[in-house]
């Protein structure tokens, strides 16, 4: 054997876990089928702009050994994610929030008037048990709130109305009585200054990465060459979907350069109306406060989109059914040897970035 691991997916899993294992002396090889490094929070330039190529990844957390991790490989700056949503022109500031409020009922002025307003509505709507999204959140914010902000929303996000999505989907909304627009209470909060896709790659010095690899290809050849194969891809595929497939909800992305300074004003613009078939616009060079060229400006347009083989796996759908093959899989997965499946899609599960790399730490360190 040539490697202690061979690591499958060059994300921010595989690399936490590379780098932690070099650290301690184990030799380590980094495979992605991918032409780049850092999966998912990977980025590049575009008129000096650092650009999220798989959507927009804003770091926060609570953790400080995460914190602590993360920057020994690169700054952060003090970016707070404070998006804004659009309701056929109307627009209002999220999360939840007294500015929230006061601009959706011009009469509301106090946080016990936000409060008894939406209780008002709760009761008329004589909700007791929730059988489904749409009473789940309408019982916790009232209709005029579901109406305009969740949803066309969510509707377009899952593809399906919300009458015929599970309640516990939105057991908790943040809402908040006060004027804080702060998306994340998470102390640590920030972008890197020069980006993700760096932060990964000091990750990775002294590992060796191989590139436009698919590990399922070459699976009796690769699995040669390392005592231990950490898998981060998704295990429905790894056994060839033999119980079926695990279901996802995809995303499309259409990304364009625009002859302006601003577009929008904000890093994030939800459109929570069924009118616009995409559900945000990023506008990038808000993340780092306007960096880049100062007469230009990038956007990307975020389309929801139905997952099929082929397609990139974004969020995991929580329902009974996949729960029950997820646990199939898992058992199959516990039969194999030196084998181990980590990361979002190794567990089939939607993770923050931050439970990406404590998830990576602590499996590293056992």
């Amino acid at each position: 054997m040539k490697y202690d691991y061979l690591i499958v997916g060059a994300g921010l899993y595989g690399a936490v876990f590379a780098q932690k294992k070099t650290e301690t002396g184990k030799k380590c090889l980094v495979i992605d089928r991918r032409g780049h490094i850092a999966g998912n929070i990977y980025s590049r330039k575009m008129e000096g702009i650092d650009v999220h190529m798989y959507g927009p990844h804003i770091f926060h957390t609570d953790q400080e050994k995460v914190w602590e991790y993360v920057t020994r490989f690169t700054k952060f700056n003090h970016f707070t994610y404070c998006p804004v949503a659009n309701y056929k022109g109307e627009l209002y500031n999220l999360p939840f929030n007294m500015n929230t409020f006061t601009k959706m009922w011009p009469d509301v002025k106090t946080p016990e008037q936000a409060r008894e307003k939406i209780r008002v509505q709760i009761d008329a709507a004589g909700i007791k048990e929730p059988k489904n999204l749409e009473e789940q959140a309408i019982s916790l914010v009232g209709t005029d709130i579901y109406e305009k902000l969740i949803k066309g929303y969510t509707e377009k996000q899952w593809g399906r109305a919300c009458t015929e999505l599970p309640a516990f989907i939105i057991k908790r909304l943040p809402v908040r009585w006060t004027y804080d627009n702060n998306y994340f209470n998470h102390p640590y909060q920030g972008i890197p200054l020069d980006g993700y896709t760096e932060m990964v790659k000091r990750m990775l010095e002294g590992v060796e990465v191989w590139l436009g690899v698919d590990y399922l290809d070459q699976k009796d050849e690769l699995r040669q060459q390392a005592e231990t194969v950490i898998y981060t891809g998704a295990m429905d595929e790894y056994f060839d979907y033999c119980y079926g497939e695990l279901q996802y909800r995809s995303l499309q992305f259409e990304t364009e350069t625009l002859d302006m300074p601003n577009f929008q004003g904000v890093a994030g613009m939800n459109y929570t109306d069924c009118d616009h078939p995409y559900t945000r616009i990023i506008e990038h060079k808000h993340f780092l406060f306007g960096a880049g060229n100062p007469d230009k400006t990038v956007i990307t347009k975020e389309y929801p989109a139905e997952w099929s083989r082929g397609e990139e796996p974004y969020y995991p759908i929580n329902n009974e059914r996949n729960a029950a093959v997820y646990k199939k899989y898992r058992e199959l997965a516990g039969r194999e040897k030196n084998l181990r499946f980590g990361g979002r899609l190794g567990t089939y599960r939607y993770m923050d970035m931050d439970q990406v790399i404590l998830q990576a730490l602590e499996d590293a360190e056992r």
